[in-house]
């Protein structure tokens, strides 16, 4: 059986990526051709201009700033993510969080894919991040956290010490434009359909069914319809430019 492609254009620094990741693994274990089904994660900077080193202040400070309401405000809207990531099994930890730049992080989950752990290696970021409150611009930390998964840590900061793979993201973020990706999580599978957000497992697992049924008949490419809006209340299913 032929092969199933998933894409998923995504940021470390994003909960909502987080969310998704965990909602594709329940669709996947009710998907019946789960071992046919190739993931692999693509690099989306929330905001490439993020210092490198650690920032002052709290989460919630600097959230309130960034969109110019009152640390109240901000709390209500961790609150919700946090109520949000719950149910998925997952305890976000704003108040130990360190925001920071993941170009790096990016670069190194692009050499994980060559080393076939770029899975493996994306959730330990990920929880890292949000559950552990530990800073994925540092590149001791990123090296630590490679090691951990298997990688070979020398390896590891030999890629973070140079510019290795930087084009590579570069290139991701590049056709996340070119295929109108506003907003992460978002899902290109089988290279035909796209999912913008978190959906819930049962929406993705229609996905899967219906792009596995389009690999089997060998339907030929729709017409694209350009859309994509991050956020688990709006569902965007449409045929990708590709």
């Amino acid at each position: 059986m032929d092969s199933l492609r998933v894409e998923i254009w995504s940021d470390v620094a994003c909960p909502w990526c987080y969310i998704g990741k965990r909602r594709l693994e329940q669709a996947l274990a009710k998907f019946p051709n789960a071992n046919t089904v190739e993931v692999t994660w693509r690099a989306f900077e929330l905001d490439p201009s993020a210092p490198r080193e650690k920032q002052e202040g709290t989460y919630i400070e600097r959230l309130a700033k960034k969109y110019n309401t009152s640390t109240r405000e901000a709390q209500t809207m961790v609150d919700r993510l946090v109520d949000a990531a719950r149910p998925d099994g997952l305890d976000f930890r704003f108040d130990i969080m360190c925001p920071g730049n993941t170009f790096d992080a990016h670069r190194l989950l692009h050499w994980a894919l060559t080393e076939r752990v770029q899975d493996i290696l994306k959730e330990r970021l990920f929880r890292a991040y949000f559950c552990e409150g530990q800073m994925l611009n540092d590149h001791d930390t990123l090296t630590r956290l490679a090691s951990e998964v298997g990688l070979n840590p020398e390896a590891a900061r030999a890629v973070l010490q140079s510019n290795a793979y930087g084009q590579e993201v570069r290139e991701d973020e590049k056709e996340a434009r070119s295929l109108g990706i506003g907003g992460v999580p978002f899902f290109v599978i089988a290279d035909k359909f796209g999912v913008s957000g978190a959906q819930p497992p049962e929406i993705l697992l229609d996905v899967l069914e219906k792009a596995q049924q389009s690999i089997a008949l060998l339907v030929p490419d729709a017409d694209p319809v350009a859309d994509a809006v991050c956020g688990p209340e709006t569902t965007v299913i449409s045929e990708t430019p590709r």
